[in-house]
């Protein structure tokens, strides 16, 4: 699989453990950066992962930041993108199950490797099931709904 990890600073060495991890895994990954400890943005990251998963470059992206919150708000303001914020493997696995998230974000001070490989590999390996949850789905592609009757 074609997967995108990109996080601000707080987030560099788990970034870098997650993303050797995958590769060992045999996914194919792109390191958006940062590639330092260096203060930065997260929006800028998060809008650039959001982007390649968007476009198709990428088939999932993981968005890490020091809590996750952040960077998960700034990939979800595209219309295109359903990140799901993950702290257990439950999460990221209904995350994918029911949501048909094609990202997901986790916060490097709130997550430890070994949670963070889990609940990867929970979102990594979970299929979307589609059915009464695609109508759900659907409905996320717009920003303004009328509420249900």
């Amino acid at each position: 699989m074609r997967i995108a990890i990109a996080s601000d600073h707080a987030a560099v060495d788990l970034k870098a453990e997650l993303r050797d991890w995958m590769i060992e895994a045999g996914h194919e990954v792109a390191d958006l950066g940062p590639h330092d400890t260096s203060s930065v943005d997260y929006p800028d990251y998060g809008f650039k992962l959001a982007e390649v998963v968007a476009d198709g470059t990428a088939e999932r992206g993981v968005a890490l930041c020091g809590s996750g919150i952040g960077i998960a708000i700034a990939v979800n303001r595209h219309p295109a993108v359903r990140c799901a914020l993950v702290n257990e493997p439950l999460s990221a696995e209904l995350a994918r199950s029911h949501n048909d998230a094609n990202a997901i974000a986790m916060g490097a001070r709130l997550v430890g490797a070994e949670m963070a490989k889990a609940c990867l590999a929970a979102f990594l390996d979970t299929a979307f099931l589609g059915d009464r949850h695609q109508r759900r789905v659907d409905k996320l592609r717009f920003s303004v709904q009328e509420p249900a009757q």
